[in-house]
């Protein structure tokens, strides 16, 4: 009797129970359906490598297929997202950290060999006595010579405190010298040049984004500040990017409390706003940022950040428009995938990476030579805004899909440039002549002090000229007309490279400025004082 009683309220619990199962199921596998293809997919993938690997014609290292197949299959999703090989790995890694460990030098390879262009004041290579011309024949008795710059660098660099000898043919001396090197610490300044352009505008080269950019921007701009600065001038033109977090770091110096800096979103990942903290210490600096075609990502976040916030003003051409977040994962092997999780929008909430195509899309791979063929690099108004109008902070109309499009356009003078330039530059020999010229004249040029004396020096040596005797003796043929259209543009690159090769980038960057018609429009617009955006200039 009590069990009949109590049948239907166990018939009713068992209904809810399977209920309850059944829903769980049925979410669990809708959820991760795509789960269930994916793993089948890799079994079907195994299969396939186990056949290959028992039937093919020929032997195959698998192994070694696996690695040409990983970038490939990346590449079906987008541009961005991509592997990095073992062996690869510490390189690419190498430069947003803040030092590698190697002997400290920079060098070029001219005729197959090594030579030292610069020695690192203070590294491993200017305590244990290398010098700047210097040629580089062997590391630990293994050949320099021929090598590539990647097989140069794996001898070079090694475990830190560990030891490298080098055996060094030096001017002047018949026989070749020996050298042992112990390897430190190399520091990798991304703020390459920092220096008053007048007695109160201050500018920063920023060459990419790393781990210590943000403390090495703070340093400048402490120095800068002692020396007199009141308004900032920060180029960021060529910086393809890196860590978003030292670019946040370094926005939030020039913004007031509780503004907007970035947000990233994706599928999986929900929406992170980025804000200012409001302890900046340059909030009211004037402030202009410079961006071309090859300012990516961090750098297109810092720039889109002073934007739209009308904290300052962006000059220059329309950035490179790379708006996704790759997230680093590393393999079991030391290998890396980037894999893009997100994408990162500016404070107006536009999305500015361009439009592209799923796999090999040649037209993104080529939109530097596209937009020059648009007539983008010359003119405004060839450049399409094709994506959605956003609005500034203040109401001014700006546009997402496709890059920062300053708010000054500043064209590529083509003036001078002629076919010969192009190929001088294109071919390397204008490179190649001023490290030559270098090291012939290293003594004279090792007791000039500073760029005015560079100059000076440099105008004596008629450098036009022998250029294109050494150019057409390496294949350049000479043409008259276009030689003396160029000449400007060809002794400006000679010297700039000629100071370069001596001193370093700081003295190149100041020497090149006089003339850079993007720097000469910021210092306009500061002089004038309209860093500040107006809704209606």
């Amino acid at each position: 009797m009590n069990k009949s009683r109590l049948m239907p309220l166990w018939l009713a619990l068992c209904v809810v129970v399977g209920i309850l199962i059944g829903t769980f199921y049925s979410r669990f596998f809708a959820g991760n359906r795509l789960s269930i293809v994916n793993v089948e997919g890799v079994g079907k993938l195994n299969y396939l490598l186990q056949i290959i690997d028992d039937q093919y014609v020929d032997t195959v290292n698998i192994n070694d297929l696996i690695e040409k197949t990983m970038p490939r299959v990346l590449a079906e999703l987008d541009p961005h997202s991509t592997y990095i090989a073992t062996d690869d790995a510490e390189d690419a890694n190498d430069e947003l950290r803040g030092s590698f460990s190697g002997i400290g030098v920079r060098f070029t390879v001219q005729n197959d060999t090594v030579t030292v262009m610069n020695v690192i004041k203070g590294g491993p290579s200017d305590r244990g006595g290398l010098q700047a011309g210097d040629r580089l024949l062997s590391a630990n008795g293994e050949t320099l010579i021929g090598l590539g710059d990647r097989d140069i660098m794996k001898k070079l660099k090694g475990p830190q405190d560990t030891q490298v000898e080098l055996k060094v043919q030096r001017r002047g001396q018949k026989k070749p010298l020996t050298y042992v090197i112990t390897r430190g610490d190399v520091p990798v300044e991304s703020v390459e040049a920092y220096f008053l352009l007048n007695e109160t505008t201050g500018y920063i080269y920023i060459e990419s984004f790393g781990e210590t950019t943000y403390g090495e921007m703070l340093m400048a701009l402490t120095e800068m500040t002692l020396q007199g600065m009141e308004s900032l001038i920060i180029d960021l033109r060529g910086n393809r990017g890196g860590y978003l977090q030292a670019a946040v770091q370094m926005v939030n110096e020039f913004l007031p409390a509780n503004r907007l800096i970035v947000y990233t979103e994706g599928r999986k990942s929900p929406r992170e706003d980025v804000r200012s903290n409001g302890r900046g210490s340059f909030q009211k600096l004037p402030l202009v940022v410079l961006v071309d075609e090859g300012s990516a990502s961090a750098s297109e976040i810092f720039a889109g950040a002073i934007q739209d916030n009308d904290r300052g003003v962006v000059v220059g051409r329309r950035s490179f428009g790379k708006g996704l977040v790759q997230a680093p994962i590393e393999l079991r092997d030391g290998s890396v995938v980037r894999l893009t999780v997100a994408r990162y929008y500016t404070p107006s909430g536009r999305c500015i990476q361009r439009p592209y195509t799923s796999g090999e899309d040649k037209d993104y791979e080529n939109d530097w030579m596209l937009r020059y063929e648009r007539g983008e690099y010359f003119s405004a108004d060839s450049i399409k805004q094709e994506g959605p109008a956003y609005t500034t902070r203040i109401g001014r109309e700006v546009y997402g899909g496709g890059g920062i499009m300053p708010d000054y356009f500043v064209p590529e003078d083509t003036m001078l440039i002629t076919s010969y330039y192009r190929e001088a530059v294109y071919t390397g020999l204008i490179v190649q002549y001023a490290f030559q010229f270098t090291d012939q004249h290293r003594e004279k040029l090792s007791q000039l002090t500073d760029v005015a004396e560079f100059t000076t020096w440099l105008r004596t040596q008629n450098l036009v000229e022998s250029f294109a005797a050494y150019a057409e003796q390496h294949g350049l043929q000479r043409r008259n007309l276009m030689l003396r259209q160029s000449a400007p543009l060809i002794e400006r690159a000679l010297t700039a490279n000629i100071i370069y090769n001596i001193t370093g980038q700081k003295e190149r960057l100041q020497f090149l400025s006089q003339t850079d018609n993007t720097v000469i429009r910021a210092l306009q617009l500061i002089e004038a004082e309209q860093t500040v955006p107006q809704l209606n200039p």
